[in-house]
């Protein structure tokens, strides 16, 4: 996509295995990319893979003076700000009424009000840039509710809040910002809930999507890319849902469960009658 040639975009949580995917997608249109993680040997080893068009950024999404930091060393570094991708997230060790209020409070520094921090850093470059664009991670858990889960998923709700909201006030600005929500997808916390096994986690996810299977970081990625590129110029405020069919499938979970269910039901009421 020729709009993202030459344009600078940072992506706090790069060093994950999404975040990786998402540097690598956009380095191969031809965006300069700054990794922003707290992972150095990760972040680094992706920086070096990814050539001179990338650098890595150690960042605590947390620290102000980190995120000061981190906007400086890319204006820098490549002169500008085009993109912000915001990867970066938690994940409550437990949950629900179990979670305590440092676990509450971590949850929103790093996922909601970091990149609201790198935002108000980035601000004065994006305008200088003439706009940009901005895409914040959401999640299936966003919009459906968990048993047991409290912590992540109410993070990720007000992230699609505050997305609106950020649309709606940085439009004038020529930023457009819109939500990615991923479905179960391959990535740091699957592999290691899953011991690595790949066809085991696919088998597990399989009844919950309608494609019937995880999906992979780069389709999270290209989402990403597609949403800061001039093919979407007139998407802003969105949440795209990059879930398999996670949302679109419900409770009945791809089962035919009217007719199974529901057909003797009306037939014993009718008397055996067919009625339409």
């Amino acid at each position: 996509m020729s709009s993202i040639q030459g344009k600078v975009v940072i992506i706090p949580g790069g060093a994950t295995m999404i975040g990786a995917a998402v540097g690598r997608a956009f380095r191969r249109e031809g965006a300069r990319v700054v990794i922003a993680d707290l992972d150095a040997d990760a972040g680094a080893t992706l920086a070096r893979e990814l050539g001179d068009g990338a650098l890595f950024v150690k960042t605590d999404i947390r620290r102000d003076d980190d995120v000061t930091a981190l906007v400086e060393r890319a204006v820098a570094t490549f002169g500008r700000v085009d993109f912000l991708v915001n990867v970066v997230t938690t994940y409550s060790l437990s949950d629900g009424l179990d979670a305590d209020r440092d676990e509450w409070l971590n949850s929103f520094n790093v996922s909601v009000i970091g990149p609201i921090m790198l935002l108000k850093a980035a601000l004065p470059h994006m305008k200088a840039a003439g706009g940009g664009a901005i895409v914040n991670f959401g999640s299936i858990s966003a919009s459906v509710a968990q048993a047991g889960r409290w912590v992540y998923p109410v993070a990720k709700g007000a992230i699609l809040q505050l997305t609106r909201n950020e649309a709606l006030d940085l439009a004038s600005h020529n930023i457009r910002v819109n939500t990615v929500s991923p479905g179960w997808t391959w990535s740091n916390v699957i592999a290691q809930l899953s011991g690595g096994d790949r066809a085991r986690a696919d088998r597990v996810a399989a009844d919950f999507h309608a494609l019937g299977r995880l999906g992979e970081p780069e389709e999270i990625a290209d989402a990403c890319v597609f949403l800061c590129s001039d093919k979407a110029s007139f998407i802003t405020g969105a949440n795209l849902p990059v879930d398999g069919g996670y949302m679109a499938m419900g409770p009945e979970q791809g089962v035919a469960q009217i007719p199974r269910l529901m057909t003797p039901l009306l037939r014993r009421e009718s008397g055996g009658r067919n009625e339409t």
